[in-house]
């Protein structure tokens, strides 16, 4: 059924029940999370469907306090009697813990008072026969492509979610989240010659979605282009990282200004703040009010009210991303920027992040390069956040005099992410489609480890 507003009322209402009986109970405060979702999701292989199914479920969690000790308990049975053991079990575990001198609830003015509305519920719900063809159009579009020979699937989803938030500092909240995606992945060429890649899309509203024919098309020509893959000597050369590549930077950025790796001394930008860690101009921003945003939310998991932020000034940082606890760590307020399930603590998280574009198109970025590496796809998770050095497996193609000349596979790219920011250059093809996202990117000087 759809998330209506009875429903919200009514979770809200056991959520605030719970709250009574912890402080009936002996606890001096307390807050309960709820998750409600419903999907729907289907595999399909060369045309043959492999998974459809669908799934309901719900859960919440109880944090309770007594002092400055906090215990957290989560269940999926909502029966008076299961809460009530819920509540029973939570505040004694609350009694024996170790105190924890930064935890504790949001004072009553530092909660959020007004709710944007984000249009982040889409009320529609696609019935199977849509999505069954939803991955059929992808998939034999994809397999229509020329040099194309095989299927690793298509796979299309929906789901949608209610997540409410009620608190003994007189917060509660709630709102309901929805998503559609479809991707698809095929294999090209034969025997030890293939290579495969695939195309992806994910949205709010089912009808935002890319037209299936043209992911598949785009997956069966991208799976083309990698054949026959060359292998390059070790260089040192610039590197242009597509957006489909380039956004994962903008990761190992938000974990390293995380609010507990600051507090804890593990992020190589740790003592950064202010400073120029970026080129000159360039902005990255964190907004969790943009409409239909796959990560947008209303206010944080504390109850805390949103907004939106430049994490990188004219190459500046400007911010850490804080919850509660991480702030009183550091003496600084809360960024709102709290998330957490059922079952332990908030801790911060980004919003929509996405790098502004820059003057120059992709096109014009390449030009200016004799010699260079195009990065389309990044393997391996070789990131070292406490100082910042970056090694990682890549494939993609050869630049030679401004052109993609063929493709290349079996690379290693390294550098330093605190050299590799400052050596960035954004192009202008910036498209807001996953909730983190960059442009076009080219950074130089980076060593290509190769042959």
């Amino acid at each position: 059924m759809p998330v209506s507003t009875t429903s919200q009322s009514d979770v809200l209402n056991l959520l605030e029940d719970l709250i009574r009986k912890a402080k009936g109970a002996g606890a001096d405060a307390a807050d309960a999370v709820l998750f409600d979702s419903a999907s729907l999701s289907l595999s399909q292989r060369l045309g043959k469907t492999e998974k459809l199914e669908r799934s309901e479920s719900g859960d919440l969690g109880l944090r309770v306090f007594v002092g400055k000790r906090q215990a957290i308990v989560s269940s999926t049975d909502r029966s008076a009697k299961a809460l009530d053991e819920l509540v029973e079990r939570a505040v004694a575990m609350a009694r024996v813990v170790p105190e924890d001198p930064f935890t504790g609830l949001a004072d009553p003015d530092q909660l959020a008072r007004e709710f944007p509305d984000l249009d982040v519920l889409d009320l529609s719900e696609p019935t199977a026969e849509i999505l069954i063809e939803r991955a059929r159009i992808a998939e034999e579009t994809a397999l229509a492509v020329e040099g194309v020979t095989n299927s690793e699937g298509a796979d299309a989803s929906w789901s949608r979610s209610t997540i409410a938030i009620a608190a003994s500092n007189g917060f509660k909240g709630s709102y309901g989240v929805s998503r559609q995606s479809l991707s698809v992945s095929v294999l090209a060429g034969t025997g030890t010659g293939m290579e495969r890649d695939y195309d992806y899309d994910s949205k709010v509203y089912g009808a935002d979605l890319r037209d299936p024919a043209a992911i598949g098309r785009e997956a069966g020509e991208r799976s083309v282009r990698r054949l026959n893959p060359r292998r390059v000597k070790s260089c040192k050369v610039p590197v242009v990282f597509d957006p489909r590549a380039s956004r994962g930077i903008l990761g190992h950025l938000t974990g390293a200004i995380s609010g507990p790796s600051i507090a804890r001394g593990t992020s190589f930008l740790k003592d950064k703040m202010g400073q120029q860690i970026f080129a000159a101009g360039i902005t990255i921003v964190d907004d969790p009010h943009v409409k239909r945003g796959l990560r947008s939310r209303p206010f944080d998991a504390e109850g805390i009210a949103t907004s939106r932020r430049n994490l990188i000034e004219d190459g500046r940082l400007t911010t850490w991303l804080l919850d509660l606890r991480s702030s009183r760590q550091l003496g600084l307020s809360t960024t709102g920027h709290a998330a957490r399930g059922t079952s332990g603590p908030p801790g911060p998280a980004p919003a929509n992040v996405y790098m502004a574009p820059g003057a120059k198109s992709r096109d014009d970025l390449l030009a200016e390069i004799k010699d260079g590496f195009y990065v389309t796809e990044l393997m391996g998770m070789g990131v070292n956040g406490v100082t910042g050095d970056y090694s990682r497996g890549a494939a993609g193609y050869w630049i030679e005099n401004g052109q993609l000349a063929y493709p290349v596979n079996e690379l290693t790219i390294a550098g330093n992410l605190k050299d590799m920011f400052l050596n960035m250059e954004p192009a202008s093809d910036l498209e807001l489609r996953f909730g983190m996202d960059a442009p076009t990117v080219r950074i130089d000087g980076l060593t290509i480890a190769g042959m």
